[in-house]
């Protein structure tokens, strides 16, 4: 439906003002590229921008061959480098590496991590631009890449003192409870998340390592 409105729209204000170029928000969703095709074809206007998701700072310009390429389910690795680019400073980017090198990645850094990811755009969305995602599908848990988990987590990091960010380990019984109290979460809830650091510490440890592309494989390789 939302392509159907978007070529009824673009074309009854190209039929009645006269347009030198369309905006086709909404590129997020699940269609991808039906709504461009449409446009193009019924109005014969190109489109110069699109939007990928609800703020003016993720209005991106139009190239038909990457969008094209998600569509191909081919990734899109120009246009995930230059939000990589845009959103990762290079001194923070070195300073996580010595972090994960030295297994002294905390709680502080993946909540910075989130926060960097969450100015990129949609988990799904970014795995769209990744090569070979597609053949992939079916092997994360949606309830992974919701965005609403993600504020859930945040929520959690923020209701716990630095040197329980530092040291989750501390955590015990009392404080786990602080923490879901001040998260409007539940000590389970709170619970899982420090399941999945620890989870997370240990791929770091391997992705750091010398075998670390070939650690990265296997994983892929037996989800």
């Amino acid at each position: 439906m939302t392509g159907q409105d978007a070529v009824r729209s673009g074309s009854e204000f190209n039929s009645r003002i006269g347009v030198s170029g369309m905006v086709l928000t909404k590129m997020d969703g699940d269609a991808r590229g039906g709504a461009a095709l449409s446009m193009r074809s019924v109005t014969g206007v190109p489109i110069k921008y699109i939007g990928v998701g609800e703020r003016p700072d993720q209005i991106e310009v139009y190239h038909p061959d990457r969008i094209a390429s998600r569509i191909l389910g081919m990734g899109d690795v120009e246009s995930l480098i230059e939000r990589v680019e845009q959103e990762f400073d290079v001194e923070q980017k070195l300073a996580l590496e010595q972090k994960i090198r030295k297994n002294q990645f905390d709680l502080n850094d993946m909540l910075q991590q989130f926060q960097t990811i969450k100015k990129m755009g949609s988990m799904t969305d970014l795995l769209g631009m990744i090569p070979g995602m597609g053949a992939l599908k079916g092997k994360f848990n949606p309830k992974d890449l919701d965005e609403r988990r993600m504020a859930q987590v945040e929520a959690i990091i923020h209701s716990m003192t630095m040197g329980e960010r530092e040291d989750p380990s501390i955590i015990n019984g009392s404080r786990r409870k602080r923490i879901a109290d001040g998260s409007g979460t539940s000590p389970a809830q709170v619970n899982q998340l420090l399941n999945q650091f620890k989870q997370m510490q240990k791929m770091m440890k391997k992705l750091s390592g010398p075998g670390g592309k070939r650690a990265l494989m296997g994983m892929l390789n037996n989800r």
